[in-house]
């Protein structure tokens, strides 16, 4: 497709920019009736408080397409339970946009064990169950019934992680795409601000929605492929497989002389096929698939073509197929015109390892400068998903960020705390996107590998804007950062190398020779900030990829020495190897030499800091004997964690592929591939998480079974070498351990950072989980259905349950 593109600010404005930015983009008729507005002609549906600050994707939105000319309206979590309140600012000229927020509403409400939050970091007050679950879906419905024949445009983390086929962990199924089960008409991934100027300049010229078929970073409703494309068939695994007879296509055969000896022709000559390769010896077999020169196309009879009449190379045809593994024949098919066929919807539901297959798919069409079109039939539609947006420039993102921001809540929520806010009101984000590619992260599959950056004028704008308009301003900045903190500037070296690359990331399983990786930009960012009048502290508080960081000392140095307040947040994830392959992440050699400049540079300042590391339990490929190794490593490095994480199998990973499959989708796929561990069942999780925690008594009794289960019983004691003591049958109370009068310096920085923040996304009401998962799975709806119905959980009155949305 082509990669040409408008600079976000050169459309011509709509008329309506006469008007002027709005102090705050109206949430009600009376705020429109001061503003002199009759109507609105686009309004924001979402599942966040409305918080006019570029960190919250509705004020980023809104403000973008207010500074095109539009005049935009906010409804900010609607009671969903009748459309009415979706009636609330009238009816919008062009479109809805709807959002479930900054969070997935289904990982913003329960946790990682099923059990259901009792908070809301961006509902005032911080209180949970203001949006429904599945909020994207259930606001489209809502607007849908409020106004049947406006366009509804889908947008936001949960739309874009849901574009395609994905298993829902909270339902323990295969789900279609949300732009079916929303009804809504078009949907927008990753960062829209290309696509959401094109539609709304696009309807505002009187064009209908349903002609918006080819715009990069969008996916929409077929009836079928268009006329004229090449379509390459990966529906299969063990490609090439036999080809069905299909009612309109073009297919390929070569003579019998050919290695793989596939020609087949049944005896009415109604169909040409490929016979199965093996799969052990595929690639020696595709590639003298490839060398030889014998390759024909002939017509499809059902078309009423003789198989004797080639096809003209220029000629115009329906649709032409090419297996997979000709995929890069480029003879056979015209690269601007080539989209890529996923496995149906319904294949992928019942066959895990197609699913698999079609996430590795997913992810080799991530790069914008070569990604193809993906189509995936659902039933009798097929969702056509267009290529990857392609990125900003950095004057554009300079100018999303310096737009009109007020910096603060909506005044309407008086003097509510909106713990989102609190968080990030003194922070700034200097760039998008995180080409780590880490499995369990969906960042890559929402912004993209290639980084965003903004200029350090319009970051430095940024923080004298902060100085000014933010409420009780200390003259702390929280962060410099964004996904990854050090990947600000960090791209490839050259265009043509960048426009071919499928990598799934530039820096595992080593850091790409193409990578540039001086980290001079960042440290003369961090320089510049610091001299700016009011600002007396710059902390770094975004996650830091460490085995980056090593390739320039002089960034560690000038991290270490300025911007460290005792303590560092880094995220080695495991210990181990096996589970380490499986995230993508580096090897724990990279760590060790981290700490050592680490320790150095920090020595060097005169200061004493710590690294705080994050792990993650239950990830997929992680033995519960990786847990015990890493529960050991902890225990004798004098880390006591207590912020951990369980693996949370969001949409659209590959993570979470793996955890449905039980395959690695890093490799290629057959059904004869070895399958990995997958930590399924609770109490399994319980067990790893408990292991990581292994301080804590209350898991003690597990580990104790299972380090006798697992014949390391010799962990269990007073021993130096031992990871746990021995039961006491004479306590009292066996879940009691004296506290360490001599805390460790890690233990006490580990506590430390515990009391001054709060993990809001990690705290739950403390209910029972549902009790199995697999076969014995139990939705995270109904099991808290039969919690109330039972009157069982906290011992609080019965909540009430959000009234199903109508279709």
């Amino acid at each position: 497709m082509n990669t040409n593109v408008t600079n976000l600010f050169d459309h011509p404005r709509y008329w309506a920019e006469c008007y002027g930015p709005a102090p705050f983009l109206p949430m009600s008729r009376a705020e429109m009736d001061k503003l002199g507005w009759d109507s609105c002609d686009i309004i924001i549906v979402c599942g966040d408080a409305y918080v006019d600050h570029p960190s919250f994707g509705m004020a980023v939105i809104g403000r973008f397409l207010e500074s095109q000319g539009f005049r935009v309206g906010i409804i900010a979590q609607p009671d969903w339970k009748s459309a009415e309140p979706f009636k609330a600012l009238g009816k919008p000229n062009l479109f809805f946009g709807v959002s479930a927020g900054n969070m997935d509403s289904m990982i913003n409400r329960y946790t990682a064990d099923l059990r259901l939050r009792s908070d809301d970091a961006y509902t005032p007050g911080g209180i949970g169950g203001k949006r429904p679950d599945r909020c994207v879906t259930v606001y489209s419905q809502r607007c849908k019934e409020a106004y049947k024949d406006v366009p509804i445009v889908l947008g936001g983390i949960e739309a874009s992680l849901r574009r395609i086929a994905q298993y829902d962990y909270w339902s323990n199924e295969v789900r279609r795409s949300v732009l079916i089960d929303a009804t809504a008409d078009i949907l927008l991934y990753g960062n829209a601000e290309r696509a959401i100027a094109d539609i709304a300049h696009a309807l505002a010229q009187g064009k209908k929605i349903h002609e918006l078929t080819d715009l990069r970073g969008t996916a929409v409703v077929r009836k079928a492929p268009p006329a004229g494309w090449t379509e390459i068939d990966s529906t299969r695994i063990d490609w090439p497989g036999h080809i069905d007879k299909l009612p309109n296509p073009y297919e390929y055969q070569h003579d019998t002389k050919s290695v793989v000896d596939a020609a087949q022709v049944d005896t009415n000559n109604s169909q040409v096929g490929l016979r199965q390769l093996d799969p052990d010896k595929m690639d020696a077999q595709i590639a003298a698939l490839n060398a030889s020169n014998e390759l024909t196309t002939i017509g499809c009879p059902a078309q009423g073509e003789t198989s004797a009449k080639a096809l003209e190379p220029d000629a115009e045809q329906a649709i032409r197929i090419i297996p997979m593994p000709l995929q890069n024949r480029s003879d056979l098919a015209d690269d601007d015109k080539v989209y890529v066929r996923l496995p149906a919807f319904e294949k992928v539901r019942n066959d895990p390892i197609l699913y698999a297959h079609a996430s590795r798919v997913l992810h080799q069409e991530a790069n914008p400068y070569n990604a193809r079109p993906l189509i995936q039939k659902h039933g009798n539609r097929e969702i056509w998903i267009n290529p990857p947006p392609i990125p900003l420039a950095t004057d554009e993102l300079d100018g999303v960020f310096d737009l009109p921001y007020a910096r603060v809540p909506h005044p309407s929520y008086g003097n509510q705390k909106i713990p989102a806010y609190d968080m990030i009101k003194t922070s700034v984000n200097i760039m998008r996107g995180c080409f780590g590619g880490c499995t369990f992260c969906s960042i890559t599959e929402h912004e993209g590998r290639i980084i965003q950056s903004r200029s350090q004028e319009s970051i430095l704008k940024e923080i004298e804007d902060i100085r000014e308009k933010v409420p009780g301003f200390t003259g702390h900045i929280s962060d410099l950062g964004g996904p990854t903190a050090n990947m600000y500037r960090l791209t490839c070296k050259d265009m043509p190398t960048l426009s071919k690359c499928r990598r799934l990331s530039c820096v595992y399983p080593t850091i790409c020779k193409n990578l540039i990786t001086d980290h001079k930009h960042t440290t003369a960012l961090y320089r510049a900030a610091r001299k700016l009048k009011g600002v007396n502290r710059i902390s770094i508080a975004s996650g830091l990829r460490y085995d980056l960081a090593v390739q320039d000392p002089e960034y560690v140095k000038e991290l270490v020495t300025h911007h460290v307040g005792g303590y560092l947040k880094i995220a080695p994830e495991h210990t181990e190897e096996g589970p380490l392959a499986q995230m993508m992440k580096p090897k724990m050699s990279s760590y060790y030499e981290f700490k050592k400049m680490f320790d150095k540079f920090s020595k060097e300042a005169g200061k004493k800091q710590y690294l705080i590391p994050y792990f993650i339990a239950a990830h997929p490929g992680t033995k519960d004997e990786d847990m015990v190794n890493m529960a050991l490593w902890l225990k004798k490095n004098n880390f006591e964690v207590d912020q951990v994480q369980t693996f949370y199998p969001s949409p659209m990973s590959l993570a979470t592929a793996m955890y449905v499959s039980e395959r690695n989708p890093l490799k290629k796929l057959t059904y004869k591939s070895g399958k990995i561990t997958i930590p399924r069942g609770l109490e399994q999780r319980r067990l790893q998480k408990a292991l990581l925690r292994y301080h804590d008594p209350a898991g003690w009794p597990m580990i104790r079974e299972a380090l006798v289960k697992m014949r390391k019983g010799h962990l269990i004691g007073s021993a130096a070498s031992a990871l746990i003591p021995a039961e006491d049958p004479k306590a009292n109370n066996r879940n009691t351990k004296p506290a360490s009068r001599n805390p460790s310096p890690n233990a006490r920085a580990q506590a430390s950072i515990n009391t001054r923040t709060k993990n809001v996304a990690a705290t739950t009401v403390k209910k029972p989980a549902a009790k199995a998962f697999g076969d014995k799975f139990e939705s995270a709806r109904k099991f808290n259905n039969l919690l109330n119905a039972k009157g069982a959980g906290t011992g609080k009155p019965k909540a009430s349950q959000p009234q199903k949305p109508k279709r």
